[in-house]
């Protein structure tokens, strides 16, 4: 479809505008409040027929004016099209020049789909707006829908305020209310029902063209059950499982070459971190949750990393990843897997470089330098609060600063300790362990 023109009077800053537009593309740019998206709320009102700012359509109209006009010339693959609204004591719609007396015939005509940061409300909101959603865009692709609609919201208000006078009335009369609600009600669940499954159908495809057809699940595995189905040429990787060992089979199914997706990872960088965590270390990007696996690559300063409520593989890229003067928190509901990368602490307001407060989690490989500038803080590289962790093949060396000690005296060493374990059924082994306080 091709909106070939728009003309608007006096339509909210517009006195007289005639704008032709160009078959592809058009962008309109300019200073805020300038009318942008004002010729955006002209569109979308010959469209559905109202605003998608305001319910007062008095607004629309330039202020000091009686009366506001827009008209747009279309022109679809089986015809062309004009469509024009005046706005005064009432509202006037024309389709062809031919003024309508029901507001549902004027949708259809011109279809458009349109995204303001308020859509956001859709999927946050509360559910009156994804009904509200799913009423606009139907309508648009089946006119009749707004017009079955209608009948189910006035049947609906006649039947409440029969309710109200309940006592005087026919007891008849609510169960026929009942039985025209319960059908338009169902017409109603039909047209969503198909809309939705298309939806589901188009999302499915872009997002399988975006991630090759890759299932990433951070559990202990991906399908589970059904019957008769199948399961085949799949990417599949759980935390624990891979490709076809990662199906819990149902009844009858067919599974059969879902192989593990290596490399689905996330590469994050210093700086990048804060696309991903805030000021106090938590993820504050949902997008971490497609991925398995994060790299962090480079040099990271005074960053802490507190995952809460994710399972994740924290990789590094060997040497070259250094955090200094960060931490690394697991929290209660979550696991992680941290490998290949050094954490140099120097910061003598971090106590651990590393807190697991969650079962099931493994530091591996890694180069845990824990170094006290000052004698006051104790030190203890690594806090295992919880069980069944895994702490393996790890370079640890955690140091105070060297103490003057008056041997005339009970003598005060600074507190440095490399594991605190306060748990049980951990699993620490082939880690070389350098606890040093020195002493003059």
């Amino acid at each position: 479809m091709w909106i070939k023109k728009i003309k608007i009077s006096n339509f909210r800053n517009y006195k007289n505008a005639e704008i032709n537009l160009n078959k592809k593309i058009n962008i309109f740019y300019g200073e805020n409040a300038q009318g942008k998206t004002n010729i955006i709320e002209a569109v979308y009102l010959c469209s559905i027929g109202k605003s998608f700012r305001t319910n007062k359509e008095k607004e629309m109209i330039k202020f000091g004016e009686e009366n506001s006009n827009v008209e747009i010339d279309f022109e679809k693959s089986d015809r062309e099209g004009n469509v024009s609204i005046n706005i005064g004591a009432k509202k006037s719609v024309f389709v062809n020049k031919i003024k309508i007396k029901k507001l549902s015939e004027l949708l259809g005509n011109i279809n458009v789909v349109i995204f303001t940061p308020d859509d956001i409300n859709i999927l946050r909101g509360i559910p009156e707006n994804r009904r509200k959603f799913l009423n606009v865009m139907i309508s648009q692709l089946r006119p009749k829908y707004m017009h079955v609609y209608n009948l189910y919201k006035k049947t609906l208000d006649e039947r409440n305020s029969y309710l109200k006078n309940f006592e005087n009335q026919k007891y008849d009369l609510l169960e026929i209310y009942d039985e025209k609600l319960a059908e338009y009600g169902y017409e109603i669940y039909k047209y969503r029902n198909e809309f939705i499954n298309k939806l589901k159908n188009k999302i499915k495809n872009i997002h399988n063209n975006i991630t090759n057809n890759i299932i990433i699940s951070p559990y202990d595995y991906a399908i589970k059950g059904g019957t008769n189905c199948i399961i085949k040429d799949n990417y599949i990787s759980t935390y624990y499982t891979a490709g076809d060992d990662a199906i819990i089979n149902g009844t009858d199914n067919i599974i059969e070459n879902n192989t593990p997706q290596s490399g689905v990872t996330l590469t994050i960088t210093d700086d990048t971190y804060e696309t991903y965590f805030d000021s106090d270390g938590k993820i504050n990007n949902p997008l971490i949750t497609n991925y398995s696996t994060i790299v962090l690559s480079g040099e990271f300063n005074n960053r802490i990393f507190d995952i809460d409520g994710y399972i994740l593989n924290i990789n590094g890229e060997g040497s070259s990843t250094i955090l200094k003067s960060s931490q690394i928190i697991s929290r209660e509901n979550s696991r992680i897997k941290v490998k290949s990368l050094t954490i140099n602490n120097t910061d003598s307001n971090i106590e651990s470089a590393i807190i697991l407060d969650s079962q099931l989690n493994t530091i591996e490989r890694c180069n845990l330098i824990d170094y006290s500038t000052s004698t006051d803080n104790s030190h203890r590289t690594i806090m295992l609060n919880a069980d069944n962790n895994i702490i393996t093949r790890n370079n640890i060396n955690t140091s105070a600063p060297s103490v003057n000690i008056d041997y005339t005296k009970t003598p005060i060493l600074p507190d440095c300790i490399s594991i605190v374990v306060s748990s049980s059924n951990n699993n620490i082994t082939n880690n070389n362990i350098q606890c040093v306080a020195t002493t003059n």
